[in-house]
C-alpha cells in the first residue's frame, strides 16, 4: 500500500492517519487501524467498529454507543449501535430540526442531551495529543504502511502497559506520564 497525501486542516499532509476506538471510561484504546491519509474515515469505521466489538465481547461488555466527529457520519455507522453521538454535516439531512450539528467555530448544536455527550468526545482528542506529544507520533521517520502499523501498535501497548502499572501501584495519576517510570 502506499503512503497517501492527505489533507489536514489547510494544508495537505503526506502519510498515514491513525484510526482509534477508545473507551471512554478507562480512557485506553480497544482497536485502531492505521490506513494512508488520502482514505477516508468512513471506509475504516465499520472494521473499527467491529474489532472494538469483539473485544469487548471477549471481555463480557457491549458496545452500547458511540461518540465521533463528523467524518465518521456515516448510516453504517449510526445502524451499527445501539446510540450514535455523530453530528450531521451541512449536506446531510438538512431540513430535520433537532439533529446534531458543528459550526465551522466547533460550536455544537442540537438536543441538549446530545451535546452533553458530543462533549465527551475531549476524552478521545485528549488521547490523541497524548500519543503524539509524549510518543513523537506525527514526527516520526518511518516509511511503510506496515512499519507505521507496527511503531503505532508499539506506542498503544506502552500507554496500556503504564496504565496497568500506575493502578497496580495505586499511582493513578501518574496512568499517562511514562516519564514518572523511566527513573
Amino acid at each position: 500500500m502506499r503512503q497517501g497525501l492527505g489533507r489536514t486542516g489547510r494544508t495537505y499532509g503526506l502519510g498515514y492517519k491513525l484510526h482509534l476506538c477508545i473507551d471512554y471510561e478507562q480512557k485506553l484504546p480497544l482497536a485502531s487501524i492505521v490506513a494512508p491519509a488520502n482514505q477516508s474515515e468512513k471506509k475504516h469505521s465499520p472494521s473499527l467498529l467491529e474489532m472494538s466489538k469483539q473485544i469487548l465481547k471477549k471481555a463480557g461488555a457491549k458496545l452500547r454507543s458511540i461518540i465521533a466527529d463528523i467524518q465518521y457520519s456515516a448510516e453504517k455507522v449510526r445502524i451499527s449501535v445501539f446510540e450514535a453521538v455523530i453530528p450531521y454535516p451541512a449536506n446531510q439531512k438538512r431540513d430535520i430540526k433537532g439533529l446534531l450539528r458543528v459550526d465551522k467555530k466547533f460550536r455544537t448544536h442540537g438536543p441538549l442531551d446530545q451535546k452533553k455527550k458530543y462533549h465527551k468526545r475531549s476524552v478521545i482528542e485528549a488521547a490523541y495529543s497524548f500519543l503524539k506529544t509524549q510518543y513523537s507520533l506525527t514526527t516520526n521517520k518511518i516509511r511503510g504502511l506496515k512499519n507505521v502499523t507496527i511503531y503505532s501498535l508499539y506506542i498503544i501497548l506502552s500507554l496500556i502497559l503504564i496504565t496497568e502499572v500506575a493502578k497496580n501501584i495505586g499511582r493513578t495519576d501518574k496512568a499517562f506520564s511514562p516519564t514518572y517510570f523511566n527513573t
